[in-house]
Order: C-alpha cells, then structure tokens, then sequence
C-alpha cells in the first residue's frame, strides 16, 4: 500500500486530507510541521506528502528543500497545499521541487483529480 504523509499545522486539515487520502487507498502518516514530517521521512520515506506552505518551526517550501537532499526524497511526490492562490507562491513552491499543488479548502473530487494528474493513483 503506498502511503502519504499529510504535513500541515492544522489538526483539522490534517484529519480532513487523512480521510480523503484514506478513501482513495493510501496508509497515512501525519505531521504538524516540516521539522516532524522530515523525521518521519528519516524513519520511513512516504510515496506521497501533501505539505502545508506556512507552518511554525518549518514552513513547507523548507521542509520539501530537505526532503528533496534525503536519500529516496527525490522520488517522493510532493502536492503543496495552500490558501493563497498568489501566483508568485506557486511558483516558489514549484520551483521548491513541489510536483503539483492544491488550493484549500479543497474536496476528494479535487485530491483524486491531482492524484489521477500525477498518475499515482
């Protein structure tokens, strides 16, 4: 089973991707920030992690730049999550190493599209 880590401060959105991600065949990890979400990766690299871009103690852009350097970070897929739809942001975060991002507050009609979009479903 390919599993997704969910890296994002808030507990609700966490829990809200969690059961989307679950739906669609995922095991799920999850992480309140990028500091514990890259110690998660040093135990056991996801296949997948949908990454917050401002959290305290490490925002996501941070996070996604360390993972990338870890051994098996390169081929994880990573899908930025935010709520500011700044154009410049996205481009940070893709030039970050993001594969894709969402807009929050998002659906399971919208994971499974970007999901399907990135061929990992």
């Amino acid at each position: 089973m390919k599993r997704c880590l969910i890296v994002d401060d808030s507990r609700v959105i966490r829990r809200v991707a969690a059961k989307i991600v679950q739906d669609l065949g995922f095991e799920v990890e999850e992480a309140e920030n990028g500091k514990k979400a890259l110690e998660a990766c040093r135990t056991r690299m996801p296949d997948l992690a949908l990454i917050d871009m401002d959290m305290p103690v490490m925002d996501g852009r941070t996070y996604l730049r360390e993972l990338r350097g870890l051994p098996g970070g390169e081929k994880v897929v990573a899908i930025f999550c935010t709520t500011d739809a700044d154009s410049s942001l996205i481009e940070q975060a893709l030039a970050a190493g993001a594969d894709e991002f969402i807009m929050k507050p998002f659906d399971s009609d919208i994971v499974r599209s970007k999901f399907l979009l990135l061929d990992i479903l």
